[in-house]
């Protein structure tokens, strides 16, 4: 029924229950006519668009029942509530659901939402993708979704930052991350720790020390000291499959560098690292250039943005992004950028040993004197992008290949 065209089928049930037709769903669907897998893009963070409502969700998660071509639905900066998601979770214990990604963030969603959202995933074989973000779900909620994540076998990607988490549900998660076999990304970034004890770096150390499947962990905002750096990086020397490590707007300072230096000696696997926006200054740049220039050293991509480092560090960091084998990316805006830094930089660039693309500042000269401007480009947030996921999923069904995805 809603396989043939969608649009009727949305203006047919928004008739039946007698509910105001939203113009920015009517004009999406309006462009999702061809025969193809559909990502339904109906984010409200656009002034310009009519944000969602609950009642918009409802006829959402009838047009979806039994529609096999809707592979995606992002309907992020919304105003959804646990009303809302509670029909989404009816429509992802359907026996027939095709959704792979589904992106809440940044709605109305508290503890009740995560909870149905988690008892409808202990069933359901097909999302790969959820993203929470901005919800405030709180530690309860987050607490039903650990639980969740010790049946589900198929989510490979959970986004929890800014979720009022709290101690209990941060160590759930990873003691939950030590037998869990399908996640790939987890971001808990900004929870609410009010024990200075760290304990949660301890669990996550020694969840890292048995995991195998984790390829990206976002851990900013975590207000990790170097006592925390020290305990995470035991388990990162352990840890063969993480990939990228998010660790931005942390307290950690030179000498939890040192150790997540020793880290990247020993451990070939991390490819991305962002530090951005903690307190590393020269001397932590200088353990992190040692590093990079280090035999069998797999770092690919590194943020250090605002880090209060100076001239002998940044000159380090420049040295040694010249005689690396695999760096190609590093971010420094936000430090102390003088002259002999512009210099080196500007050399690095010219030479073609760091692409314009490869970093966030450009070259200009006034009057002989060479300076650095910001360029808004940074780390990518993600390892993998979630088409990826949905990829994943198409090449797995019966359905026509990813190539013949639309996004709408």
């Amino acid at each position: 029924m809603a396989n043939e065209n969608i649009l009727e089928f949305y203006e047919a049930v928004c008739r039946e229950h007698q509910i105001k037709i939203n113009p920015h769903v009517l004009e999406v669907l309006k462009e999702s006519t061809a025969p193809k897998k559909l990502v339904l893009k109906l984010s409200g963070n656009n002034r310009q668009v009519q944000r969602l409502n609950n009642d918009d969700i409802f006829v959402l998660s009838k047009c979806l029942q039994n529609n096999t071509r809707v592979t995606s639905l992002d309907v992020c900066y919304n105003n959804i509530t646990d009303k809302g998601v509670g029909h989404l979770a009816d429509l992802l214990q359907g026996e027939n659901s095709s959704l792979c990604s589904l992106d809440l963030k940044f709605n109305d969603i508290q503890t009740d939402g995560a909870e149905a959202l988690a008892k409808s995933l202990q069933c359901n074989s097909s999302l790969l993708s959820l993203r929470l973000s901005g919800n405030k779900i709180g530690n309860r909620g987050a607490m039903h979704l650990a639980s969740m994540l010790q049946v589900n076998n198929t989510l490979q990607e959970l986004e929890l930052a800014d979720c009022d988490l709290a101690t209990q549900s941060v160590i759930a998660l990873a003691i939950v991350l030590k037998s869990n076999k399908t996640l790939c990304s987890v971001d808990i970034s900004r929870p609410l720790l009010f024990s200075h004890q760290e304990e949660w770096a301890v669990h996550f150390s020694e969840m890292l020390a048995v995991n195998s499947r984790l390829v990206e962990l976002h851990i900013g905002k975590m207000e990790m000291t170097d006592t925390g750096m020290e305990r995470l990086s035991e388990g990162l020397r352990l840890n063969h499959s993480l990939r990228y490590l998010d660790l931005r707007c942390n307290r950690v300072t030179r000498d939890g560098v040192r150790h997540l230096a020793q880290v990247l000696k020993q451990n070939p696997t991390l490819e991305i690292i962002d530090l951005s926006s903690n307190r590393i200054e020269d001397e932590g740049a200088m353990y992190l250039s040692e590093a990079i220039t280090w035999p069998g050293c797999g770092l690919r991509e590194l943020s250090v943005n605002s880090n209060n480092i100076r001239t002998e560090g940044l000159l380090s960091l420049a040295q040694a992004r010249k005689g690396a084998t695999t760096l190609t990316n590093i971010y420094i805006w936000g430090n102390h950028l003088d002259e002999p830094v512009c210099q080196a930089f500007r050399e690095l660039i010219s030479s073609g040993r760091l692409l314009p693309e490869q970093t966030d500042v450009s070259v200009y000269e006034v009057d002989g004197q060479v300076f650095l401007a910001e360029v808004f480009q940074g780390l990518r947030r993600h390892y993998s992008s979630n088409s990826d996921l949905i990829d994943k999923c198409l090449d797995s069904s019966t359905a026509p290949n990813a190539e013949t995805q639309q996004q709408i």
